[in-house]
Protein backbone atom coordinates (compact mmCIF):
# COMPACT_ATOMS: atom_id res chain seq x y z
CA UNK A 1 0.00 0.00 0.00
CA UNK A 2 1.20 3.80 -1.05
CA UNK A 3 0.49 6.50 0.77
CA UNK A 4 0.90 10.42 -0.35
CA UNK A 5 3.69 12.66 0.27
CA UNK A 6 2.08 14.76 3.15
CA UNK A 7 1.16 11.66 4.83
CA UNK A 8 4.78 9.93 4.83
CA UNK A 9 6.05 13.36 5.90
CA UNK A 10 3.67 13.55 9.06
CA UNK A 11 4.58 9.80 9.94
CA UNK A 12 8.61 11.18 9.75
CA UNK A 13 7.66 14.03 12.21
CA UNK A 14 6.17 11.97 14.52
CA UNK A 15 9.21 9.96 14.69
CA UNK A 16 11.48 13.32 15.04
CA UNK A 17 12.34 14.58 11.49
CA UNK A 18 11.75 17.87 10.77
CA UNK A 19 9.70 18.96 7.93
CA UNK A 20 8.99 22.09 6.09
CA UNK A 21 5.44 23.81 6.97
CA UNK A 22 2.70 22.68 4.57
CA UNK A 23 -0.82 22.48 4.28
CA UNK A 24 -3.34 20.23 2.58
CA UNK A 25 -5.71 21.72 0.13
CA UNK A 26 -8.22 19.94 -2.04
CA UNK A 27 -10.13 23.35 -3.74
CA UNK A 28 -8.23 26.58 -5.14
CA UNK A 29 -10.02 28.22 -2.52
CA UNK A 30 -7.98 26.24 0.05
CA UNK A 31 -5.46 26.72 -1.31
CA UNK A 32 -5.26 30.68 -1.18
CA UNK A 33 -6.45 30.23 2.64
CA UNK A 34 -3.24 28.08 2.91
CA UNK A 35 -0.82 30.77 1.34
CA UNK A 36 -2.14 33.12 3.58
CA UNK A 37 -1.64 31.07 6.51
CA UNK A 38 2.17 30.08 5.80
CA UNK A 39 2.87 33.39 5.71
CA UNK A 40 2.13 34.94 2.47
CA UNK A 41 4.40 33.32 -0.04
CA UNK A 42 6.69 32.23 -1.51
CA UNK A 43 4.97 28.77 -1.57
CA UNK A 44 5.47 25.57 -3.41
CA UNK A 45 1.77 23.61 -4.65
CA UNK A 46 2.52 19.89 -4.97
CA UNK A 47 0.09 17.47 -6.60
CA UNK A 48 -0.47 14.47 -4.77
CA UNK A 49 -0.58 11.46 -6.37
CA UNK A 50 0.76 7.96 -5.54
CA UNK A 51 3.72 8.49 -8.28
CA UNK A 52 6.88 9.81 -8.86
CA UNK A 53 8.51 12.50 -11.42
CA UNK A 54 5.66 15.00 -10.52
CA UNK A 55 7.88 17.85 -10.87
CA UNK A 56 8.80 16.80 -14.74
CA UNK A 57 5.23 16.24 -15.76
CA UNK A 58 2.29 17.55 -17.63
CA UNK A 59 -1.57 18.45 -17.53
CA UNK A 60 -2.67 16.29 -20.03
CA UNK A 61 -4.55 18.82 -21.64
CA UNK A 62 -4.55 22.05 -20.01
CA UNK A 63 -1.92 23.97 -22.30
CA UNK A 64 0.07 24.77 -19.45
CA UNK A 65 4.08 24.03 -19.39
CA UNK A 66 4.39 23.18 -14.88
CA UNK A 67 4.00 19.93 -14.09
CA UNK A 68 3.31 18.44 -10.96
CA UNK A 69 5.53 20.91 -8.21
CA UNK A 70 5.16 24.52 -8.73
CA UNK A 71 6.84 27.67 -7.48
CA UNK A 72 4.59 30.13 -6.81
CA UNK A 73 5.33 33.95 -5.89
CA UNK A 74 1.95 35.38 -5.80
CA UNK A 75 -1.37 35.10 -4.29
CA UNK A 76 -3.03 36.32 -7.51
CA UNK A 77 -1.49 32.88 -9.48
CA UNK A 78 -3.12 30.34 -7.06
CA UNK A 79 -6.17 30.03 -7.77
CA UNK A 80 -5.18 29.15 -11.62
CA UNK A 81 -2.87 26.85 -10.69
CA UNK A 82 -4.64 24.90 -7.80
CA UNK A 83 -7.51 24.86 -10.71
CA UNK A 84 -5.15 23.40 -13.41
CA UNK A 85 -3.61 20.88 -10.97
CA UNK A 86 -7.33 19.53 -9.86
CA UNK A 87 -8.88 19.33 -13.04
CA UNK A 88 -6.47 17.93 -15.51
CA UNK A 89 -4.79 14.52 -14.99
CA UNK A 90 -1.16 14.59 -14.29
CA UNK A 91 1.00 12.65 -16.65
CA UNK A 92 4.54 11.30 -15.53
CA UNK A 93 6.63 8.44 -16.75
CA UNK A 94 5.05 6.30 -14.06
CA UNK A 95 1.14 7.18 -14.18
CA UNK A 96 1.05 6.26 -18.25
CA UNK A 97 -0.35 7.99 -21.11
CA UNK A 98 -3.94 8.47 -19.03
CA UNK A 99 -2.35 10.18 -16.27
CA UNK A 100 -3.87 10.55 -12.67
CA UNK A 101 -6.60 12.68 -11.41
CA UNK A 102 -5.05 14.40 -8.72
CA UNK A 103 -7.69 14.88 -5.36
CA UNK A 104 -5.26 17.07 -3.26
CA UNK A 105 -2.47 19.42 -3.41
CA UNK A 106 0.21 20.30 -0.68
CA UNK A 107 0.89 23.94 -0.35
CA UNK A 108 4.54 24.32 1.62
CA UNK A 109 6.08 27.29 2.65
CA UNK A 110 9.24 28.54 0.83
CA UNK A 111 10.96 30.78 2.29
CA UNK A 112 14.39 29.34 2.49
CA UNK A 113 15.71 27.72 -0.57
CA UNK A 114 17.12 24.53 -1.07
CA UNK A 115 21.07 24.89 -1.75
CA UNK A 116 21.90 21.13 -1.76
CA UNK A 117 20.30 18.07 -2.11
CA UNK A 118 21.31 14.43 -1.07
CA UNK A 119 18.67 10.91 -1.02
CA UNK A 120 18.41 8.16 1.86
CA UNK A 121 15.93 5.67 1.78
CA UNK A 122 15.48 1.84 3.23
CA UNK A 123 14.35 -1.14 1.73
CA UNK A 124 14.70 -4.94 1.96
CA UNK A 125 17.99 -6.30 0.57
CA UNK A 126 16.88 -9.92 -0.01
CA UNK A 127 20.64 -10.83 -0.98
CA UNK A 128 21.78 -10.18 2.92
CA UNK A 129 18.35 -10.72 3.96
CA UNK A 130 17.95 -7.54 5.92
CA UNK A 131 17.04 -3.85 5.95
CA UNK A 132 19.23 -1.97 4.14
CA UNK A 133 19.83 2.47 4.47
CA UNK A 134 20.77 3.67 1.10
CA UNK A 135 22.13 6.88 1.28
CA UNK A 136 24.12 9.40 -1.75
CA UNK A 137 25.47 12.92 -2.34
CA UNK A 138 23.60 13.59 -5.48
CA UNK A 139 20.10 13.38 -4.82
CA UNK A 140 16.70 14.95 -6.28
CA UNK A 141 15.10 14.50 -9.13
CA UNK A 142 18.36 12.42 -10.80
CA UNK A 143 18.93 9.67 -8.00
CA UNK A 144 17.18 7.38 -10.85
CA UNK A 145 20.71 8.09 -12.94
CA UNK A 146 22.69 7.99 -10.72
CA UNK A 147 21.45 4.28 -9.70
CA UNK A 148 21.41 3.67 -13.13
CA UNK A 149 24.90 4.99 -14.05
CA UNK A 150 27.24 5.18 -11.14
CA UNK A 151 25.94 3.00 -8.29
CA UNK A 152 29.04 2.91 -6.80
CA UNK A 153 28.46 6.46 -5.26
CA UNK A 154 25.41 4.94 -3.29
CA UNK A 155 26.20 4.15 0.51
CA UNK A 156 24.85 1.03 1.99
CA UNK A 157 24.69 0.42 5.67
CA UNK A 158 22.55 -2.67 7.07
CA UNK A 159 20.82 -1.94 9.63
CA UNK A 160 19.65 -5.08 12.45
CA UNK A 161 15.41 -5.43 13.04
CA UNK A 162 15.69 -5.94 16.09
CA UNK A 163 18.27 -3.26 17.27
CA UNK A 164 17.35 -0.36 14.61
CA UNK A 165 19.76 1.84 13.23
CA UNK A 166 22.25 2.56 15.64
CA UNK A 167 23.42 6.77 16.57
CA UNK A 168 26.99 5.69 15.39
CA UNK A 169 25.61 4.35 11.94
CA UNK A 170 23.25 7.61 11.71
CA UNK A 171 26.39 9.87 12.52
CA UNK A 172 28.73 7.73 10.05
CA UNK A 173 26.21 8.14 6.99
CA UNK A 174 25.43 11.86 7.76
CA UNK A 175 29.40 12.37 7.92
CA UNK A 176 29.54 10.45 4.57
CA UNK A 177 27.53 12.68 2.98
CA UNK A 178 29.15 15.52 3.61
CA UNK A 179 27.74 17.34 7.01
CA UNK A 180 29.76 18.78 9.66
CA UNK A 181 28.61 20.38 12.97
CA UNK A 182 25.02 21.61 13.46
CA UNK A 183 23.70 19.94 10.17
CA UNK A 184 24.91 16.71 10.82
CA UNK A 185 23.26 16.46 14.23
CA UNK A 186 20.19 17.59 11.61
CA UNK A 187 21.14 14.61 9.28
CA UNK A 188 20.95 12.04 11.80
CA UNK A 189 18.10 13.18 13.16
CA UNK A 190 16.28 12.62 9.71
CA UNK A 191 18.02 9.28 8.74
CA UNK A 192 17.62 7.86 12.15
CA UNK A 193 13.56 9.26 12.06
CA UNK A 194 13.30 7.16 8.89
CA UNK A 195 14.88 4.10 10.12
CA UNK A 196 12.24 4.15 12.90
CA UNK A 197 8.98 5.05 10.38
CA UNK A 198 10.73 1.74 8.01
CA UNK A 199 10.92 -0.83 11.11
CA UNK A 200 7.86 0.12 13.45
CA UNK A 201 5.60 0.47 10.21
CA UNK A 202 6.35 -2.46 8.36
CA UNK A 203 7.28 -0.73 5.28
CA UNK A 204 8.36 -2.08 2.26
CA UNK A 205 9.97 0.83 0.90
CA UNK A 206 10.67 4.40 3.08
CA UNK A 207 12.82 7.72 1.44
CA UNK A 208 13.30 11.07 1.65
CA UNK A 209 13.84 12.69 -1.71
CA UNK A 210 15.39 15.41 -1.50
CA UNK A 211 16.42 15.39 1.88
CA UNK A 212 17.44 19.24 1.24
CA UNK A 213 20.04 21.73 3.35
CA UNK A 214 18.31 25.15 2.98
CA UNK A 215 20.26 29.10 2.92
CA UNK A 216 19.22 29.29 6.30
CA UNK A 217 21.05 26.56 7.79
CA UNK A 218 18.32 23.78 7.93
CA UNK A 219 18.40 20.28 7.25
CA UNK A 220 14.78 19.04 5.96
CA UNK A 221 12.92 16.27 4.57
CA UNK A 222 11.62 18.46 1.65
CA UNK A 223 9.75 14.94 0.00
CA UNK A 224 9.14 11.80 1.14
CA UNK A 225 7.59 8.63 -0.54
CA UNK A 226 6.58 5.32 2.19
CA UNK A 227 5.23 1.82 0.44
CA UNK A 228 3.94 -0.79 3.00
CA UNK A 229 3.92 -4.53 3.30
CA UNK A 230 -0.15 -4.91 2.81
CA UNK A 231 0.27 -8.77 4.52
CA UNK A 232 1.30 -6.52 7.83
CA UNK A 233 -1.70 -3.89 7.45
CA UNK A 234 -3.62 -5.85 10.15
CA UNK A 235 -1.20 -4.81 12.97
CA UNK A 236 -1.50 -0.73 11.56
CA UNK A 237 -5.15 -0.05 11.50
CA UNK A 238 -3.79 3.74 11.74
CA UNK A 239 -2.31 3.00 7.84
CA UNK A 240 -5.13 1.15 6.82
CA UNK A 241 -6.52 4.49 7.13
CA UNK A 242 -4.60 6.89 5.00
CA UNK A 243 -5.13 4.40 1.99
CA UNK A 244 -6.38 6.22 -0.62
CA UNK A 245 -8.55 3.96 -3.12
CA UNK A 246 -8.82 6.48 -5.76
CA UNK A 247 -4.78 6.18 -6.30
CA UNK A 248 -5.01 2.55 -6.96
CA UNK A 249 -6.02 0.23 -9.93
CA UNK A 250 -10.05 -0.82 -9.46
CA UNK A 251 -9.68 -4.18 -10.60
CA UNK A 252 -6.71 -4.54 -8.39
CA UNK A 253 -8.60 -3.47 -5.61
CA UNK A 254 -11.80 -5.62 -6.82
CA UNK A 255 -9.53 -8.71 -7.09
CA UNK A 256 -7.81 -7.73 -3.22
CA UNK A 257 -11.11 -8.03 -1.55
CA UNK A 258 -12.00 -11.45 -3.23
CA UNK A 259 -8.47 -12.77 -1.74
CA UNK A 260 -6.85 -12.73 -5.10
CA UNK A 261 -3.41 -10.81 -6.37
CA UNK A 262 -3.54 -9.09 -9.23
CA UNK A 263 -1.49 -6.60 -10.99
CA UNK A 264 -2.88 -4.83 -14.34
CA UNK A 265 -0.26 -5.11 -17.19
CA UNK A 266 -0.07 -3.66 -20.68
CA UNK A 267 -0.70 -6.76 -22.37
CA UNK A 268 -4.03 -8.41 -24.59
CA UNK A 269 -3.46 -11.74 -22.97
CA UNK A 270 -5.29 -12.59 -19.74
CA UNK A 271 -3.95 -15.06 -17.58
CA UNK A 272 -5.27 -17.07 -14.69
CA UNK A 273 -2.95 -18.94 -12.43
CA UNK A 274 -2.90 -20.88 -9.03
CA UNK A 275 0.96 -19.62 -7.58
CA UNK A 276 3.09 -16.71 -7.76
CA UNK A 277 5.95 -18.39 -9.65
CA UNK A 278 3.80 -20.22 -11.94
CA UNK A 279 2.14 -16.96 -13.50
CA UNK A 280 5.83 -15.81 -13.66
CA UNK A 281 6.39 -18.10 -15.29
CA UNK A 282 3.23 -18.39 -17.21
CA UNK A 283 3.58 -14.41 -18.63
CA UNK A 284 7.21 -15.24 -19.01
CA UNK A 285 6.38 -18.14 -21.97
CA UNK A 286 3.81 -16.08 -23.69
CA UNK A 287 5.74 -13.10 -24.40
CA UNK A 288 8.69 -15.75 -25.27
CA UNK A 289 6.48 -17.07 -27.99
CA UNK A 290 5.29 -13.21 -29.06
CA UNK A 291 2.22 -12.77 -27.03
CA UNK A 292 1.99 -10.30 -24.12
CA UNK A 293 0.09 -10.64 -20.74
CA UNK A 294 -2.43 -8.31 -19.79
CA UNK A 295 -1.58 -8.86 -16.08
CA UNK A 296 -0.72 -11.37 -13.52
CA UNK A 297 -3.46 -13.25 -11.32
CA UNK A 298 -2.73 -15.76 -9.01
CA UNK A 299 -5.88 -17.31 -7.79
CA UNK A 300 -3.84 -19.03 -4.90
CA UNK A 301 -3.87 -23.21 -4.14
CA UNK A 302 -7.32 -23.08 -2.76
CA UNK A 303 -9.13 -20.96 -4.91
CA UNK A 304 -12.83 -21.75 -5.09
CA UNK A 305 -15.71 -21.25 -7.67
CA UNK A 306 -16.69 -17.92 -6.38
CA UNK A 307 -13.05 -16.59 -7.00
CA UNK A 308 -12.74 -18.13 -10.10
CA UNK A 309 -15.64 -16.49 -11.15
CA UNK A 310 -14.57 -12.93 -9.87
CA UNK A 311 -11.02 -13.58 -11.38
CA UNK A 312 -12.96 -14.63 -14.60
CA UNK A 313 -14.85 -11.00 -14.36
CA UNK A 314 -12.05 -9.00 -13.72
CA UNK A 315 -10.12 -10.34 -16.83
CA UNK A 316 -13.36 -10.09 -19.11
CA UNK A 317 -13.73 -6.77 -17.34
CA UNK A 318 -10.77 -5.44 -19.39
CA UNK A 319 -11.66 -4.55 -23.04
CA UNK A 320 -7.92 -5.03 -24.25
CA UNK A 321 -8.22 -8.58 -23.41
CA UNK A 322 -8.02 -10.69 -26.48
CA UNK A 323 -7.78 -14.27 -25.13
CA UNK A 324 -7.33 -15.99 -21.86
CA UNK A 325 -5.37 -18.38 -20.77
CA UNK A 326 -6.09 -20.68 -17.78
CA UNK A 327 -2.66 -22.34 -16.52
CA UNK A 328 -3.46 -24.68 -13.23
CA UNK A 329 -0.98 -26.78 -11.52
CA UNK A 330 -3.32 -29.35 -9.15
CA UNK A 331 -1.39 -29.78 -5.95
CA UNK A 332 -3.94 -28.70 -2.82
CA UNK A 333 -6.02 -27.23 -5.76
CA UNK A 334 -7.24 -30.54 -7.66
CA UNK A 335 -7.60 -30.46 -11.64
CA UNK A 336 -11.44 -31.69 -11.48
CA UNK A 337 -12.53 -29.61 -8.76
CA UNK A 338 -10.82 -26.08 -10.74
CA UNK A 339 -12.30 -27.54 -14.39
CA UNK A 340 -15.96 -27.74 -12.29
CA UNK A 341 -15.24 -24.41 -11.26
CA UNK A 342 -13.90 -23.12 -15.10
CA UNK A 343 -17.24 -24.31 -16.28
CA UNK A 344 -19.56 -22.50 -13.80
CA UNK A 345 -17.42 -19.82 -14.18
CA UNK A 346 -17.90 -19.83 -18.13
CA UNK A 347 -21.28 -20.66 -18.38
CA UNK A 348 -21.92 -17.56 -15.44
CA UNK A 349 -19.71 -15.00 -16.60
CA UNK A 350 -20.04 -15.53 -20.71
CA UNK A 351 -17.34 -15.47 -22.07
CA UNK A 352 -16.29 -13.21 -25.47
CA UNK A 353 -12.56 -14.16 -26.05
CA UNK A 354 -10.62 -17.50 -26.89
CA UNK A 355 -10.49 -19.73 -23.51
CA UNK A 356 -7.37 -21.91 -23.42
CA UNK A 357 -6.83 -24.34 -20.41
CA UNK A 358 -3.71 -26.48 -19.24
CA UNK A 359 -4.36 -28.57 -16.60
CA UNK A 360 -1.51 -30.71 -15.03
CA UNK A 361 -1.45 -32.62 -11.37
CA UNK A 362 -3.82 -34.24 -8.98
CA UNK A 363 -6.89 -35.57 -11.08
CA UNK A 364 -5.49 -33.92 -13.85
CA UNK A 365 -7.40 -36.96 -16.37
CA UNK A 366 -10.91 -36.14 -14.73
CA UNK A 367 -9.94 -32.52 -15.05
CA UNK A 368 -9.41 -32.57 -18.44
CA UNK A 369 -12.69 -35.42 -19.92
CA UNK A 370 -14.81 -32.31 -17.75
CA UNK A 371 -13.49 -29.43 -20.56
CA UNK A 372 -13.69 -31.81 -23.28
CA UNK A 373 -17.26 -33.16 -22.58
CA UNK A 374 -18.49 -29.78 -21.73
CA UNK A 375 -19.83 -28.86 -25.08
CA UNK A 376 -18.31 -25.18 -24.37
CA UNK A 377 -15.91 -23.61 -26.68
CA UNK A 378 -13.19 -23.99 -24.15
CA UNK A 379 -9.29 -25.07 -25.93
CA UNK A 380 -7.20 -27.24 -24.23
CA UNK A 381 -3.75 -27.71 -23.96
CA UNK A 382 -1.17 -30.26 -22.95
CA UNK A 383 1.86 -28.71 -21.93
CA UNK A 384 2.58 -24.92 -21.34
CA UNK A 385 3.99 -24.06 -24.95
CA UNK A 386 1.34 -26.03 -26.30
CA UNK A 387 -1.03 -23.53 -24.14
CA UNK A 388 1.40 -20.26 -24.68
CA UNK A 389 1.29 -20.74 -28.62
CA UNK A 390 -2.31 -21.41 -28.54
CA UNK A 391 -3.33 -18.16 -26.85
CA UNK A 392 -1.31 -16.32 -28.23
CA UNK A 393 -2.49 -17.07 -31.85
CA UNK A 394 -5.99 -17.07 -30.34
CA UNK A 395 -5.34 -13.46 -29.46
CA UNK A 396 -4.00 -12.64 -32.69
Amino acid sequence: MKIHEYQAKELLARAGAKIPRGIVASTSAEAEKAFDALGGGPVVIKAQIHAGGRGKGHFAGSGKDFGGVKFVMKRGDIAGIAEVMLRYPLVTKQTGEAGQKVSKLLVVEASAKIVREVYVGMVLDRAVGAPVLMACAEGGVEIEEVAAHTPEKILKTIVEPEFGLQPFQARRVAYALGFTGEQATQAEALVTALAKVYLEKDCSLAEINPLAVMDNGEVLAVDAKMTFDDNALFRHPDLVALRDEAEEDPAELRAGRSGLSFISLTGNIGCLVNGAGLAMSTMDIIKYHGGEPANFLDVGGGANKDQVTEAFRILLGDPRVKAVLVNIFGGIMQCDIIAGAILAAFKEVGFHVPLVVRLEGTNVEQGRKMLAESGQNITTANGLTEAAKKVVAAAK
